[in-house]
């Protein structure tokens, strides 16, 4: 009992902290880091803006996109009250003084803390939903709220839809308030966590993406999340780990790790302390999740110990002590994967390989240091294209949905599988030089048909191998017309450039170069142009290069010395008819056509109501079309983006195995557009195999 009443006890102190959250102060490296960064941006940046009352605008423009996107915490009022910083901002870094974007976000803290105590208030007065009453849910366009009262209105029709969401599920009153208690829970515990770096990473960012979309700073361990990203490995226990109720809890143990082998360790455990080998443990609830990741990783073969309380323990329950070892942790969840898709067309099936690739990753320490195994994207698809050889597939897909970039080496690498040898892209540097970078190595890992399946989340790497496939005549582009980032990157190490001796000043994500198709053109805002189009719910106005309004021009340079491998121009036409054909009598294609439609309705009218008759109306249209579906497919499996009711609750308030399986439900949904791109492909393969003269102009010779 004694420990149940300390730990509710520490519980409301931990609450009440986060109602009167400290305000936050620059630390003494943080001027010196920004100082830093400006300089060297301002030397090497591909493009150089003067540092003046324009640029500080941009910069004050973007810092409080940063904060409040959509106008939700801040008034006209408390934008006035910076406004005589609004030109002079750009001198926290040059005079290396901060002190006005900590007070700016300083003041957001203050107000979040207000609109949640306003938005709890709410939930003891009970909401009318008979009325006409309507919210609008996306407001980034919108003006800032001018008064208490018009802020007032827009939360309580924000909650009014929170509860009425709930409601629809069928939850009561009493639980609809907990729910929305705990969540404003959550969100106050969140806000006091903040640290200064937060704060200064934050602001950091609005700085260097004032210059460019792509230019960035990383504080330091938001520089160790980006090479663990490329390298696809880590030193720590094995366990993907969530914030829930404020306890670190075991979302998912990777196979072959550490945790998993201890055989002491399940999915729902709570990790309440942790201990380096033989040293005290220490307390880790309530601590912000990367904290406690910070801890629990370290050098290989050292010990960590563990404060487990299991998932089946009450709070106040009996704990268990674990010992395990760290380990190399391979992410071969974001690792190039296979599959095979069986398409049956009449009597004949054919075999479509499909390769999915999260990123372009590269581990560059590993190959620096002259590693004969280090991991890479390319690497790890050659040796899936020998696998699919052995299995005789017919034709390949490479999936790049999603794939946001990552190495340009490796997007040459990887290009260099499928070509024989010759350019892959041109760069212009920031004094106009242009260099081309070429796959040196004679022969192909694929010879065979090729597709490129992509979509508007497709970017840089991604879109400089689906260039270069398409104008080597290589293989066919699928997909929506890719996000439209021709610029390249370099990562600045600051502490390397000053020397010191302990990470400190973090990295510079910064653009040095555009890059340039071997035809000529560039990605740059347009994106690569899909051979066939197949449809997507993402609107390019709202995402992508175009979206950026200091985004680079489209430009051209003259075309690299390269030669064709292929002509498809002959093909598409014809792949095309057959795809027209085929969706006209797809319903999964048609339901997916009719989802996109309605939700771009929605999106336009960025209104929904807030009357209890007309949402259960909505409601039950949808689990009406649901069993009609369901019927019509003669099963219960849905196709990607269909079917899934709304419960209400944010991810971090579902019971953890009802959102594991939810992840696992949408994960083997069936993917409708993966589908008919194999579709499409094995069209061409029927096509080449019925047509020789046509197979000949299209595939690359055999050496």
């Amino acid at each position: 009992m004694k420990t149940k009443l300390l730990w509710i006890t520490l519980a409301l102190a931990s609450l009440n902290a986060t109602l009167a959250a400290a305000e936050l102060v620059p630390l003494p490296q943080q001027p010196q880091a920004a100082f830093l960064s400006a300089q060297v941006l301002n030397r090497y940046h591909y493009k150089r803006i003067p540092l003046d009352e324009a640029t500080s605008t941009k910069v004050f423009d973007n810092y409080l996109k940063g904060l409040d996107s959509e106008k939700f915490f801040f008034l006209q009022a408390d934008i006035n009250r910076f406004e005589a910083e609004r030109p002079r901002l750009i001198d926290a870094v040059l005079k290396e003084n901060l002190s006005t974007p900590f007070a700016i976000y300083n003041l957001y803290q203050q107000r979040v803390a207000e609109r949640i105590r306003y938005a709890r208030s709410l939930l003891s007065q009970g909401f009318d939903f008979e009325s006409p009453d309507s919210y609008q849910y996306l407001r980034k366009h919108a003006a800032w709220p001018k008064s208490e009262e018009e802020i007032n209105e827009l939360w309580r029709r924000r909650v009014k839809n929170d509860w009425l969401r709930l409601k629809l599920t069928g939850k009561d009153d009493k639980s609809i308030s907990n729910t929305l208690n705990k969540r404003y829970d959550n969100t106050l515990s969140s806000l006091a966590k903040v640290k200064s770096d937060d704060v200064f990473q934050r602001f950091m960012s609005a700085y260097a993406m004032t210059i460019d979309p792509h230019t960035d700073y990383f504080g330091t361990r938001a520089s160790e999340d980006f090479d663990i990203s490329m390298r696809l490995s880590l030193v720590g226990i094995g366990a993907v780990l969530q914030d829930k109720d404020d306890f670190t809890t075991i979302r998912e143990l990777v196979a072959g790790g550490p945790a998993a082998l201890s055989g002491r360790l399940k999915v729902g455990d709570r990790i309440v302390g942790v201990g380096q080998g033989s040293s005290p443990i220490t307390e880790v609830q309530g601590q912000r999740l990367d904290d406690t990741v910070a801890l629990i990783r370290g050098a290989e073969d050292t010990t960590v110990r563990l404060d487990i309380l299991p998932a089946e323990a009450t709070p106040d329950g009996k704990h268990k002590l674990i010992t395990l070892i760290r380990k190399k942790i391979t992410l071969d969840k974001q690792a190039a994967k296979k599959s095979i898709l069986d398409i049956t067309d009449g009597e004949t099936t054919r075999h479509i390989g499909i390769i999915t690739l999260p990123g372009f990753y590269l581990d560059f320490a590993a190959r620096q240091r002259g590693d004969k195994n280090f991991r890479s994207a390319s690497r790890d698809v050659s040796q899936l294209l020998k696998e699919f050889k052995k299995d005789k597939v017919d034709s390949v897909l490479i999936d790049l949905r999603n794939n946001g970039g990552g190495s340009l080496d490796e997007a040459i690498e990887l290009t260099g599988l499928f070509i024989d040898k010759g350019p892959v892209v041109q760069q212009r540097d920031s004094k106009g030089k242009i260099s081309v970078s070429s796959d040196l190595n004679a022969g192909m890992a694929w010879q065979g048909p090729l597709g490129i399946l992509i979509n508007r989340g497709s970017a840089s790497a991604s879109e400089i191998f689906a260039a270069a496939i398409q104008d080597y005549g290589r293989g066919i582009v699928i997909g929506e017309t890719s996000f439209g980032k021709g610029t390249v990157q370099s990562v600045i190490d600051l502490d390397g450039l000053v020397k010191n001796p302990q990470p400190k000043f973090g990295e510079l994500k910064m653009t040095i170069a555009q890059f340039f198709r071997v035809n000529g053109g560039t990605t740059q805002l347009r994106g690569v142009v899909p051979d066939i189009a197949l449809p997507g719910m993402i609107d390019e106005e709202e995402f992508g290069e175009s979206s950026y309004d200091n985004a680079l021009p489209w430009s051209q340079i003259k075309a690299a010395d390269y030669t064709r491998a292929g002509n498809l121009a002959p093909v598409v036409p014809l792949l095309i008819d057959k795809h027209k054909q085929r969706i006209a009598t797809d319903q999964d294609f048609k339901y997916l056509e009719e989802d996109i439609k309605e939700f771009n309705t929605r999106r336009r009218e960025n209104k929904i109501s807030l009357n209890e008759t007309e949402r259960r109306h909505e409601r039950e249209v949808q689990e009406a079309r649901i069993k009609l579906r369901e019927k019509n497919r003669g099963d219960k499996a849905e196709p990607t983006g269909t079917g899934f009711q709304d419960d209400g609750l944010q991810a971090n308030e579902r019971n953890l195995e009802a959102d594991i399986a939810l992840e696992n439900t949408r994960k083997n949904a069936k993917d409708v557009l993966l589908n008919e791109a194999a579709h499409i492909l094995s069209d061409e393969v029927a096509l080449l195999k019925a047509k020789s003269r046509l197979a000949a102009s299209t595939l690359p010779e055999v050496q």
